[in-house]
């Protein structure tokens, strides 16, 4: 009866605060995996399965994205791919390395603050033309970055497309998503093979089917009615509350 009853709980508090976020952050092009990591770890769950789940919930939210985005017109291959191809060995070599963790969240999260104010800031929509092994070298060095902090890498890529002027919101929104999916498949791939796959059929079930909802609902408002100035303000407000959770979380 106790079981059932934290399990009620849990449901409750969570769907509401994972449609959410699924809706906002999918909006944007990302998965919300950060947020849903802090949220389930306010609860009595193994660490091993809070990884796990966070990072399930985000790769729904981002494939459906990716689908979404890609059916309207969004998904440049050209322009994508090499950021994709290069990030995966680069995170690898990321995760090898030992770092002063307090310093380098400080430095990340002062990066992040300012790169979200720049984005604010300057608005414009026009784009640059860069050279193809430059989105490479993006893709090496945000995939390097990823692998050291152990996330996705939408949250360093997107800011960085927007204030180079790589592309057009939508088309960021969508090369945003292409990233973390193909990073977080990676990731959950190792959480696997590192612990199995031991997760509530439940609890996981109904939590993948709301992000699945909300992340629909948050990239189609993003495909077909919100304007490309509205889209980079939700990026940069997203990336600076990110940015203040890391400084003072």
């Amino acid at each position: 009866m106790v079981l059932i009853s934290l399990f009620l709980e849990i449901l409750l508090i969570l769907i509401p605060i994972f449609f959410t976020i699924s809706v906002i952050y999918s909006a944007a092009g990302f998965g919300g995996g950060s947020s849903y990591l802090a949220i389930l770890a306010l609860f009595p769950l193994e660490f091993t399965e809070v990884r796990m789940l966070a990072l399930l919930c985000n790769i729904v939210v981002v494939s459906g994205s990716v689908y979404v985005f890609y059916k309207h017109g969004f998904l440049n291959f050209r322009k994508v791919l090499p950021l994709i191809l290069l990030s995966v060995p680069f995170a690898y070599l990321g995760g090898r390395l030992e770092i002063n963790q307090e310093i380098f969240f400080i430095v990340l999260g002062i990066t992040l603050l300012i790169a979200g104010i720049l984005m604010l800031v300057n608005n414009t929509e026009k784009t640059v033309k860069l050279p193809l092994y430059t989105n490479g070298i993006i893709g090496g060095g945000i995939g390097f970055l990823s692998g050291l902090v152990g996330i996705g890498g939408g949250i360093f890529l997107s800011p960085l497309l927007y204030l180079s002027r790589w592309a057009e919101a939508k088309v960021i929104a969508t090369t945003t998503a292409c990233f973390i999916l193909v990073n977080s498949i990676s990731g959950l791939i190792g959480q696997i093979s590192a612990n199995g796959f031991n997760l509530d059929f439940k609890l996981t079930t109904l939590l993948l089917i709301t992000v699945l909802i909300g992340g629909q609902i948050g990239s189609r408002l993003t495909a077909t009615k919100i304007n490309p100035k509205i889209v980079r303000q939700i990026t940069a407000f997203l990336i600076l509350f990110v940015a203040l959770k890391i400084l003072f979380y």
